[in-house]
């Protein structure tokens, strides 16, 4: 059952996928300039926004910055509605991750991973919502993780971040959906990216950001409010979080153990 309306055709549409410079989102931004769009791109490196720009001239907007400062959001939405008229989807996919155990905990990178995961979504939906709200349409899709469904080990902060921000879709969508808005969450398990190079555990059912973008661009056109794949990881992550912490945990501990 679609809970947004369906997407069926991106030719013409104007996004803004922030966090573009490797990963799902570049992936991602690549896919829908392809499929028609006209993309801005956004990431604290610039010289892939740029590399971008040249790769399709005339359709992507370069908008370098840093999402945990509020004032760089406003900046680069200026300078989005100077080169097109009406954001129709925010797609955030920025994202910072290093694994962490309790015992290897530090106040600083936890800080670091807040204002990114959680603060930066916080304030891009804040930057753009108004106007959307104005003008009664356009879309937002927040990209979170499975390690928000559970507590997973070596995620001691990234994965409450992600529960977070899971949380903060679903309290949105209930506020702004008869508004005219649209809103998705994405939860990807997980993806070769530069940050899960960080891991030194086997990740089970690994796919290439390709695949993510795929998945992510089939959700959008289907209209679903949560984006999860592959899901033959996410299916088993969901039975999972039913279980008794019992069970859970002890699956979850022979997860840690492995190599």
């Amino acid at each position: 059952m679609s809970l947004n309306r369906r997407i069926t055709d991106w030719k013409g549409l104007h996004l803004w996928v922030v966090g573009a410079s490797s990963g799902i989102g570049m992936a991602l931004a690549r896919a829908l300039l392809q499929a028609g769009a006209d993309v801005a791109v956004s990431a604290r490196t610039a010289a892939p926004l740029r590399a971008l720009m040249q790769e399709f001239p005339g359709r992507v907007l370069a908008l370098p910055m840093d999402v945990s400062r509020e004032e760089d959001w406003q900046q680069a939405y200026a300078a989005f509605q100077q080169w097109r008229t009406g954001l129709d989807l925010l797609i955030f996919c920025a994202a910072d991750y290093q694994p962490v155990r309790a015992w290897t905990l530090d106040t600083q990178l936890a800080s670091r991973m807040i204002d990114v995961n959680l603060k930066g979504a916080i304030y891009g939906v804040s930057t753009v919502l108004g106007d959307m709200l104005a003008n009664t349409g356009g879309g937002i899709a927040i990209t979170a993780s499975v390690a928000g469904y559970v507590g997973l080990p070596k995620s001691l902060i990234y994965g409450p971040t992600k529960a977070a921000l899971i949380n903060f879709c679903e309290s949105l969508y209930l506020d702004v959906h008869e508004r005219g808005v649209a809103v998705s969450v994405i939860n990807p398990g997980f993806v070769a990216t530069p940050l899960t190079a960080n891991n030194d555990f086997k990740m089970p059912a690994l796919i290439t950001a390709e695949e993510a973008a795929r998945e992510i661009m089939r959700g959008l056109e289907a209209g679903e409010f949560e984006i999860h794949f592959p899901k033959r990881f996410t299916g088993w992550l969901k039975a999972l979080r039913q279980l008794p912490y019992s069970l859970q945990f002890r699956a979850l501990k022979k997860m840690a153990d492995q190599p």
